[in-house]
């Protein structure tokens, strides 16, 4: 079973891992279209606005002019500006719709990385609770067996007290014992001196008789 666990969870971070990549890439990538095309839509709008003006200064120079081959020739080139406008105001206005789609995929994406990070911060934040959590049991099971160990020692203290105590009880005892013998060994002394006596006086009549 922990072979099992520490397998999924190294499939779930390498899977992790790669869908962070993937975001971050996606998103860089996403980033510099949009900005590419921002920078396109700018010089299409400026072309146009260009194309506009000079159309504006060959209406001018039309009405003005009294021959009918400086108008043909102003008719011409007012032609092809209008050609330049609306192929810049077509480009500009494609590149919008273009940037549109890129800036939804790009938030769509942002928020895939967001969503990632915050997945992985919440991941450590647990792990981080977890290891706390092991070591504060590891350190309970420490006292525990301090604590064990410390009431043991006190026990096996207490015991070698009281068997002292009891060794100096029968040390005591014994020697009441012996001092009370010693006056009985007198007493023996002393019958079997009067016995010798009684003898002798019994030996000494026998003599006399």
């Amino acid at each position: 079973m922990p072979k099992e666990v520490s397998a999924s969870r190294k499939a779930f971070d390498d899977a992790k891992k790669q869908f962070i990549a993937t975001s971050k890439r996606t998103t860089t990538a996403l980033k510099k279209e949009r900005d590419k095309l921002r920078r396109q839509i700018k010089q299409a709008t400026a072309k146009a606005k260009r194309a506009r003006t000079q159309l504006e200064k060959k209406a001018s120079r039309m009405a003005k002019a009294s021959s009918k081959k400086a108008q043909k020739e102003i008719n011409a080139q007012m032609a092809s500006l209008k050609k330049t406008r609306d192929a810049a105001q077509a480009e500009a206005k494609k590149m919008r719709a273009d940037l549109a789609v890129v800036g939804n995929d790009l938030k769509n994406a942002q928020e895939h990385l967001m969503h990632a990070l915050h997945i992985d911060k919440a991941m450590s934040a647990v792990e981080k609770k977890i290891a706390g959590i092991m070591k504060k049991k590891t350190k309970k099971k420490k006292k525990k067996k301090k604590a064990g160990g410390r009431k043991k020692t006190a026990k096996r203290k207490t015991a070698k007290r009281k068997t002292a105590k009891r060794k100096t009880a029968k040390r005591k005892t014994a020697k009441r014992k012996t001092a009370k013998r010693k006056p009985a060994a007198r007493k023996t002394g002393k019958k079997k001196a009067a016995k010798r006596k009684t003898k002798a006086r019994k030996t000494s009549r026998k003599k006399a008789a």
